[in-house]
């Protein structure tokens, strides 16, 4: 192992359980997903919540199947709180991430999701399916997870396929479909419910890494209590991002966010150049201010 390589498994050590980071890679390319559990402390936890708070406050429920009825979903994180920063920018999300994607990576959509109790199941879905390439194919995108609350057996937790990003099926029974987006619509019953489905139990801090082409879905809340992740989502840097982030996180916002926030915000070139301003790398916006 080189210098750097026993360098960059030292930083986010503490979190592989004794594992080479090449171990959990060989598991995540198997399975498309991992589980970490108890990433953040109950004080980033609760620093959270707070900055959330005044959001989830105004309980603006979903507008269709696939947002979830019973659902509020906060959307340009960063562009609300710069707390959201750290798990945009966490090294233990960012090692897969950028392992997958490569260092130029960008963040694609970045959203909070909290389920009420009487939320039903999500339609199955994959995360980079916009991108309309047949499968099989190598993911284009990484989607990480944050669990704020406890995700239970009951309270919806994420259900996941494992292994499903490898299948060559563009749909499945129960996958989501142009009436999922309808304001009226409404399905019946579960016809997703499969025996094959994983439910992405996990305590309040943990987090979630799933491969852009893993079929997965929201669960039912069948419990009494809210559960409430956030999902930061990523993309190669040469692909156009599910959020609008010149627009969902204005300049003057960004600007008082980390460097490598910045650079996921697209404040940062994909070689050899693409992704400049007037000519030059769009950074220079800022120290020119």
């Amino acid at each position: 192992m080189s210098a750097a390589q026993e360098t960059f498994d030292e930083g986010i050590s503490r979190w592989l359980a004794g594992r080479s980071f090449e171990d959990w890679r060989a598991q995540f390319d198997r399975d498309g997903y991992l589980i970490f559990e108890n990433v953040l402390t109950d004080a980033q936890l609760n620093e959270i919540k707070i900055a959330l708070a005044p959001w989830l406050g105004q309980n603006i429920k979903g507008r269709n199947e696939f947002e979830g009825r019973e659902s509020n979903r906060i959307y340009a994180m960063l562009g609300k709180s710069p707390v959201f920063a750290d798990l945009v920018t966490h090294s233990l999300a960012l090692a897969f991430v950028e392992a997958d994607l490569g260092r130029e990576c960008l963040l694609s959509a970045c959203l909070a999701i909290n389920l009420h109790p009487g939320e039903t199941a999500q339609p199955w879905h994959f995360d980079d399916s916009h991108y309309q390439w047949p499968r099989p194919r190598p993911s284009l995108g990484v989607s990480t997870f944050w669990a704020v609350t406890e995700t239970t057996e009951t309270n919806g937790a994420t259900e996941i396929l494992p292994g499903s990003h490898l299948w060559p099926e563009d749909h499945i029974p129960g996958a989501i479909g142009e009436e999922d987006f309808s304001k009226t619509g409404k399905r019946d019953g579960d016809p997703g419910a499969r025996p094959d489905a994983v439910k992405a139990v996990m305590p309040a801090g943990s987090l979630m890494i799933a491969k852009g082409t893993l079929w997965h879905r929201g669960g039912a809340n069948t419990s009494d209590a809210d559960r409430l992740l956030i999902t930061p989502q990523y993309c190669p840097g040469w692909t156009r991002t599910l959020e609008n982030m010149a627009l969902a996180v204005p300049p003057p916002v960004a600007r008082t966010l980390p460097p490598r926030a910045q650079e996921l915000l697209g404040y940062s070139i994909y070689p050899p150049f693409m992704g400049y301003v007037d000519g030059r790398h769009p950074r220079r916006l800022f120290e020119d201010d």
